[in-house]
């Protein structure tokens, strides 16, 4: 598949595939993002990958242009004739969507003449792709949103979205790793930590991973919430098992 390599400023370059959004293209992505992480290429800082290229920063006191062009091109080249496409994580994110942190469910559910029980549904269905991670920190812009529950934005966003808020905004849904202003309609939310800067790996999430939401009870969320072990049961032995 054809792919062109474009300086981004003095100090990266840009790997890009294509110019639409699919699972293809995602893909390639998540083929080539991965086996520049593996090559590990002197002066690199940084890869930034998105729904259809990858950012590569690097230190141009170490490496110029043109030989990060050329190191970057090998590798590419060879992870597009591998085809060593690896399947991501599947992760079970429990999500509450009762009344008291779910603020705009109601005037979602009456937008689109439908229950709020319907919307629940229809929004936990799905198994939904991580094509990016990107806005705040540990943010998982996910596809697969069920095109009935296609929401504009608020009107006026709020000043403050506390972390864990599981919203709706025009054909994405997402989750708030943490509290910030936002403009996405907030249907629940999740009780698990989706950024952690104390861990090893802060991000709950990875590009390539997928996502499951599981409807829970405020019950059941302020256990989640309280019990390290019951969090840590939820998310990872699903993933596992999933896989």
């Amino acid at each position: 598949m054809e792919f062109t390599i474009s300086p981004l400023g003095n100090q990266a370059l840009i790997v890009t595939f294509g110019e639409d959004i699919s699972t293809e293209l995602h893909e390639q992505v998540v083929t080539n993002y991965n086996a520049l992480k593996e090559a590990d290429l002197v002066g690199v800082q940084g890869l930034v990958p998105t729904y259809r290229s990858i950012a590569v920063y690097y230190n141009w006191k170490i490496v110029n242009y043109e030989d990060m062009k050329q190191a970057v091109e090998s590798v590419v080249w060879q992870a597009n004739k591998d085809r060593a496409f690896k399947k991501g994580k599947t992760i079970y994110l429990p999500v509450c969507y009762e009344e008291e942190v779910a603020p705009d469910l109601k005037p979602l559910a009456q937008y689109h003449n439908m229950t709020e029980t319907d919307v629940i549904k229809l929004h936990s269905e799905p198994t939904y792709l991580v094509y990016m991670i990107g806005f705040l920190p540990g943010f998982p812009y996910v596809g697969g949103l069920n095109e009935r529950l296609e929401t504009p934005r608020l009107e006026t966003p709020r000043q403050q979205v506390t972390s864990g808020s599981v919203g709706i905004a025009g054909k994405q849904t997402g989750v708030y790793p943490i509290t910030s202003p936002g403009g996405w309609n907030i249907i629940g939310k999740t009780p698990i930590k989706l950024f952690d800067p104390k861990q090893k790996d802060p991000a709950l999430f990875e590009i390539g991973d997928q996502l499951r939401f599981e409807p829970v009870s405020s019950r059941e969320f302020i256990q989640i919430e309280q019990h390290a072990r019951i969090k840590d049961f939820i998310v990872l032995r699903r993933s596992s098992s999933a896989n």
